[in-house]
């Protein structure tokens, strides 16, 4: 039986998602920090600022930035790495991926960048001692499978930082479901001349598992300690895995 999976609240054959995604990305992503923006009131800056603060990376580091889109913690990593350390800017969006080199060389910044599937990376074990990803994790296919992978290429004591849209406290469920689902796409179709896109963003951000669930799956992953810091409410949760061994390898 092919395996299916979902795409927004759609059932989807597994193969089928990677291209649906690519497509949405390709369609949103010379407007991605404009729409970024208008969609979290600026909040995403802040999120963002918050675990740049919470990675503690030092001068010489080498950090894996996933799903980095348009570079933005790319960016502040390599600030904090310095001359010294390392900073991989990383999608699996071609489209992304350019627009964020095309930022980040704008700013005075010029990064190894590479076109790579997080469920497949590239690297060696243990290469890395800061993995991030930031809104991208819940597009991902295969989540367990990209989860190992990133175990995979930390060092042992190296930090995983997943941020990403999260379960909202109950107080705020209705109207956080009136945003997402009227106001997000007619922004979308204003903004961007995308309606659907947007749509399917409010719908992988149901899809995608809570704090708790995916708490879960990083420890199933090899993460032998992981925290959470709910932000805005549980709008946004901060994932932080610490890689204390050698753990399971990569499926």
């Amino acid at each position: 039986m092919t395996e299916q999976t979902h795409f927004g609240f759609q059932t989807v054959e597994a193969r089928e998602k990677a291209q649906r995604v690519r497509g949405v990305f390709d369609s949103v992503a010379r407007k991605y920090d404009l729409m970024n923006d208008l969609m979290s009131l600026g909040l995403h800056r802040v999120w963002k600022a918050y675990t740049l603060a919470v990675a503690r990376v030092r001068p010489g580091d080498r950090v894996l930035d996933l799903a980095g889109g348009t570079g933005d913690l790319a960016e502040g990593f390599a600030r904090r790495v310095g001359p010294e350390g390392t900073v991989v800017h990383t999608d699996i969006n071609a489209a992304m991926l350019g627009c964020g080199r095309d930022r980040l060389h704008d700013a005075g910044t010029v990064l190894p960048t590479t076109l790579c599937d997080a469920e497949q990376l590239p690297f060696r074990e243990g290469s890395f001692d800061v993995v991030s990803v930031a809104f991208g994790l819940r597009n991902m296919t295969d989540k367990a499978r990209a989860l190992a992978e990133m175990h995979r290429v930390l060092k042992p004591g190296g930090r995983l930082l997943v941020l990403e849209f999260s379960k909202v406290a109950k107080p705020l469920e209705t109207p956080y479901d009136w945003y997402s689902f009227k106001v997000l796409p007619r922004l979308g179709q204003f903004v961007a001349g995308d309606a659907d896109s947007y749509r399917y963003l409010a719908e992988s951000i149901r899809m995608h598992p809570g704090q708790a669930e995916l708490k879960a799956m990083m420890k199933t992953a090899g993460f032998g300690h992981v925290d959470v810091h709910n932000l805005s409410g549980g709008v946004v949760a901060l994932h932080v895995g610490l890689r204390c061994g050698a753990g399971p390898a990569s499926a």
